[in-house]
């Protein structure tokens, strides 16, 4: 901290950083990064903010920042060989700057505290995914914040809202956003990892952008009479050019316990 001359608010962030580190355990890249050395904590969280990003010039910006803490060897590598992805992606020759096999969209695990801590929030509808779709439908597209108590209009009743930090992917989506709870993730096209089984997920989807237009992007559709999410390539296949939104993100509970990940977790 004196160092690089810490303010206030930087030794704030580093004591969040530190405090965050040990529960964010599985997550992409964790085991990169050192617990014993502050630096590496900060870094991972530079990282993990990196990767809420959708443009690529912003996801290296944030990756600039996460290399410029990092200390150890393991995690400089880490963070340098993400930022050759980002630039690749950029430049239209990548595969994406994902978080999980190359995925596009962010997945995040929400912290404990994390919203109470926010300086800004959003509030979103919420339907479940096992309604085949109908809420999806029916949730109301104009809602906003408003007056010094930030009190939530809708065009409509609905029964059910989530509150989420202010990430980037979600206040980029002005009108349409609606969030599909998923009692756990096999509803994803990803490998399936235990945690898929164990942990419901949200699923955060931008009704303005049904169009299926990017081969690795992720959209929310019904098929087979469920609704789950599938890859824009594998949609375009089947000749389906609708969804029922584009995917910006999905959100993974806070975890209280920091219990040790079996074996096969760790890839």
């Amino acid at each position: 901290m004196l160092d690089r001359k810490f303010e206030p608010n930087d030794a704030l962030k580093l004591a969040r950083a530190i405090k965050d580190f040990p529960r964010r355990q599985g997550d992409r890249g964790w085991d990169c990064f050192d617990y014993t050395l502050p630096a590496d904590c900060l870094a991972f969280m530079y990282y993990r903010q990196a990767l809420e990003y959708r443009e690529s010039e912003l996801r290296v910006s944030a990756l600039e920042k996460a290399l410029s803490v990092a200390v150890s060897e393991k995690a400089r590598e880490w963070i340098t060989k993400e930022m050759e992805v980002a630039n690749d992606e950029g430049e239209g020759e990548g595969r994406g700057g994902g978080v999980i096999d190359g995925v596009k969209v962010p997945v995040v695990r929400l912290n404990l505290g994390e919203i109470a801590e926010a300086t800004a929030v959003a509030v979103l509808p919420v339907c479940g995914g096992e309604d085949k779709g109908k809420g999806v439908e029916e949730a109301p597209w104009e809602y906003s914040c408003k007056g010094g108590f930030g009190i939530v209009e809708a065009e409509k009743g609905w029964r059910r809202w989530v509150v989420l930090p202010a990430w980037e992917p979600v206040v980029r989506v002005k009108r349409g956003g609606v969030v599909v709870a998923f009692s756990d993730a096999r509803a994803l096209p990803w490998r399936v990892n235990r945690w898929y089984k164990e942990e419901s997920i949200l699923v955060v989807a931008d009704r303005g952008r049904k169009e299926v237009e990017e081969d690795v992007g992720f959209y929310l559709v019904l098929s087979e009479g469920e609704l789950k999410v599938e890859r824009g390539a594998i949609l375009k296949e089947k000749g389906c050019t609708e969804s029922l939104g584009s995917v910006v993100i999905v959100v993974r509970p806070p975890k209280e316990s920091n219990d040790e990940l079996a074996e096969e977790d760790w890839d």
